[in-house]
């Protein structure tokens, strides 16, 4: 069984067991937590499409934890005008593991 949803404004496939990483939530590691912006669930050999979301569908996850991902730089240049910035970014992750899909 999977599910096509979104979590912080990106669709994401998933399926029970599996660990994905989501920008972050305002969650505490251990924490439980709901999705209910399902798209799409598939079984064996059918499919429930919403129109947009599924009603009564629902997904659940537990918060693994908070991770930083890799190093971004970012360089700015303005050529013979002797200009240069260098700035570094490391976007903020929330690592999940989906729990059960109903609906």
């Amino acid at each position: 069984m999977y599910a096509i949803l979104t979590i912080a404004g990106q669709q994401f496939k998933v399926e029970e067991g599996q660990q994905i990483f989501v920008h972050q939530l305002s969650a505490e590691e251990g924490d439980s937590v709901s999705f209910d912006e399902i798209h799409l669930i598939g079984r064996d050999k059918s499919v429930n499409i919403g129109k947009p979301n599924l009603s009564g569908a629902s997904v659940k996850a537990t918060v693994i934890g908070h991770q930083k991902g890799n190093k971004v730089v970012v360089f700015k240049k303005k050529r013979r005008k002797g200009y240069r910035v260098k700035n570094g970014h490391r976007q903020s992750f929330t690592k999940l593991k989906i729990d059960s899909i109903v609906g």
